[in-house]
């Protein structure tokens, strides 16, 4: 056991969900001396990630940086584009689609909250059907979490594009990215959404400290009546100026030399390339935890998250003691249930920097944990994980060849 007052030896095992593993080369961009904001040289920085960010959204439309986590992202979705007292409808994937929710009631906003389970994603016959209801079109927004941090459940958005224009409903339709953008795909363009809402901590490879809107022109029209009050993230400032690389305040310089960084190397792996890895590695997490004889949280396959999953302790464990005897022993730190999950999941994070190998350790590090903590087991998960990553390896060197 590591003595707790002691210097454990190897690098640390960040596992939770993010924020993830910043790769070195990234936090040597990051260590760099701070320019002038309103040199040249920054502007040919401000317009280098702006672009690329448009890449890694699918959008053509306009992209914004806040320097801010996910949070002030979705405050920027809602105060630019809605009024006070407008109706919302959202959905109870999880616990980050309540904070949302908790935010928009702070704004002055209506909301109405699809309740659901936690175990499955938004269904897209149910938004239909409350939008068709919906004659007088009160509800001026949707708002829905592409990847539920807290659960491991995807919500096809595609589909839920499709439902809304089925029903013949104006609604804007907004999308949290936070923990799927860089992970999983996802096309902003293609889909239909008007408010993209992103973070820098998670796939994208970055410390926390930047978050994005990536903004249709159908919601950039609706900040014309829109009359929240908004000045810091207000739109029109950012964009009136972001065509030329800058920012109408000063911007997290640094961060941005390591988010030009973290574009560069996503798009050196090519973005499909980075999808089929962390594909990969979600198949092999669920059949580690299948081996175990563990539950994943996600009830259907079609819903499983490719950027984390959320394993339910058997009855009588719990899953911080679990989580607290991991990093304990093996310097490895997995993500807690949150709110209604509390002390009864723990979350494996298989996305950002990472390659089989990393998986493979962490893996190790839970099935020696299960062990350790006396969680009821079966063994050879890691085992499993390592026949199916190797599969895939000959498979993909066959189909190569």
């Amino acid at each position: 056991m590591i003595p707790l007052h002691s210097h454990p030896a190897g690098r640390h095992f960040l596992q939770i969900p993010g924020p993830t593993n910043v790769p070195d080369r990234i936090l040597r961009a990051i260590d760099n001396v701070t320019i002038d904001h309103r040199g040249p040289e920054f502007g040919v920085l401000g317009k280098s990630v702006l672009g690329g960010l448009k890449k890694v959204f699918k959008t053509q439309a306009d992209v914004v940086i806040y320097p801010s986590s996910g949070t002030g992202a979705w405050e920027a979705a809602l105060v630019n584009t809605l009024s006070p007292g407008d109706l919302v409808l959202m959905v109870e994937t999880g616990h980050f689609a309540t904070l949302w929710k908790k935010l928009a009631l702070k704004l002055g906003l209506q909301v109405e909250f699809l309740e659901g389970d936690w175990r499955h994603g938004i269904d897209p016959a149910q938004i239909e059907a409350r939008l068709a209801a919906d004659k007088a079109h009160q509800i001026k927004a949707v708002c829905g979490v592409h990847n539920e941090t807290a659960t491991g459940v995807t919500s096809n958005i595609a589909a839920l594009r499709k439902a809304m224009d089925s029903s013949g409903h104006p609604a804007l339709l907004m999308v949290d990215t936070i923990s799927s953008l860089g992970s999983m795909d996802y096309r902003h363009d293609e889909w239909g959404v008007d408010v993209t809402v992103a973070g820098s901590q998670k796939g994208l490879m970055l410390p926390p400290g930047l978050s994005f809107n990536a903004i249709s022109a159908k919601a950039l029209a609706a900040t014309e009546t829109a009359a929240l009050p908004r000045s810091y993230w207000d739109w029109k400032e950012m964009l009136a100026i972001n065509p030329s690389g800058y920012f109408p305040y000063t911007p997290a310089t640094n961060m941005l030399y390591g988010l030009h960084e973290a574009l560069e190397m996503l798009f050196a792996e090519g973005l499909d390339n980075v999808f089929a890895r962390h594909d990969r590695f979600g198949e092999a997490t669920r059949r580690a935890v299948r081996a175990w004889g563990l539950e994943i949280l996600c009830q259907n396959p079609s819903e499983y998250s490719s950027a984390l999953t959320a394993v339910v302790m058997p009855d009588g464990h719990s899953a911080d003691a679990f989580r607290k005897a991991v990093l304990q022993h093996f310097n490895m730190s997995l993500g807690q249930g949150l709110s209604k999950l509390a002390d009864k999941v723990f979350r494996i994070g298989h996305l950002g920097d990472m390659n089989d190998l990393t998986l493979c350790g962490t893996l190790a590090g839970v099935e020696m944990g299960l062990e350790v903590a006396g969680v009821p087991h079966k063994k050879g998960g890691v085992q499993a994980a390592m026949d199916y990553l190797t599969q895939s390896s000959m498979a993909a060197l066959a189909r190569a060849a």
